[in-house]
């Protein structure tokens, strides 16, 4: 179900609301990364089902100037700016427990908000994680690079090149589908600059210890985004923590191995139970 969610500060936030129809074993929240035109579905399109028939409430948000969430150019878009959106967003749900699960930019929120409030984050799903490597060494990445030739809203910027662009996440472009790219080409029409222009993520590295939920960690090899040297970062750092790691694999592990992505979190979120 599509809903939207006016918070007390103003902002309004798109998210979709999927119900189990038997018992509620808990409830999931995917946090998507960043680039034109993402949104939560278009990041998880391939998990929600999966986890709400495993009997979990799952909540997929659209995060701040993104998918059909309010997109503000009088803000900074910083760590702390969407980890606020996002307590703020649950708090008005009335969620005070929860799993999350983030890929890229979604994954550094994720740890933002575990270390932010340690006893509401049950556990973390990360998928090829930000917030662990330098500013510097993320734009070294080729994916990156890819990406920032192509300002936002340039007469450039054609659908054409947002789908060539969009095979740098995955390793198989067979995963870039048309109905891909046109639910991301319909959503970057909404997008401005100032989302990408100001966004400041702090590498997490030395925090990372901190985290005192039980971790699970994807990682593509063939990652041209989030060098793969962050999963063992988390593998070294993290106090309870488990790695997997998959070949012929991008930046997108849930869209390009869905089938074992949501096996293996469904097994780590019942031996949370």
């Amino acid at each position: 179900m599509s809903c939207f969610s006016e918070l007390p500060s103003g902002f309004t936030l798109h998210y979709t609301d999927a119900v189990p129809s038997g018992a509620v074993h808990g409830c999931v929240v995917f946090i998507h990364g960043s680039g034109p035109g993402a949104s939560g579905m278009s990041n998880f399109h391939a998990n929600i089902e999966a986890f709400q028939n495993a009997g979990y409430r799952v909540l997929v948000p659209d995060l701040p100037g993104y998918g059909l969430s309010d997109k503000p150019t009088d803000v900074q878009y910083t760590l702390d700016y969407f980890v606020g959106i996002m307590h703020e967003w649950l708090d008005a749900l009335q969620l005070n427990s929860y799993h999350l699960v983030g890929n890229s930019l979604g994954g550094a929120i994720a740890i933002g908000m575990s270390l932010d409030r340690p006893k509401a984050v049950s556990s973390l799903i990360l998928m090829a994680s930000g917030g662990i490597e330098s500013r510097e060494t993320y734009f070294n990445m080729p994916g990156i690079q890819a990406m920032v030739k192509y300002p936002m809203g340039s007469p450039e910027f054609t659908r054409d090149v947002l789908a060539t662009l969009l095979t740098q996440l995955v390793f198989d472009p067979v995963h870039v589908t048309e109905q891909l790219v046109d639910q991301r080409w319909a959503t970057l029409q909404t997008q401005n600059a100032t989302v990408l222009a100001t966004m400041a993520i702090p590498d997490l590295t030395e925090r990372l210890n901190d985290i005192a939920c039980p971790v699970l960690s994807f990682w593509g090899r063939e990652d041209r985004f989030c060098p793969v040297s962050g999963a063992e970062k988390l593998f070294n750092a993290c106090q309870n923590v488990r790695s997997i790691k998959l070949s012929q694999c991008g930046h997108w592990v849930m869209v390009e191995y869905p089938d074992v992505f949501n096996r293996e979190c469904l097994a780590f979120l019942e031996n949370r139970a």
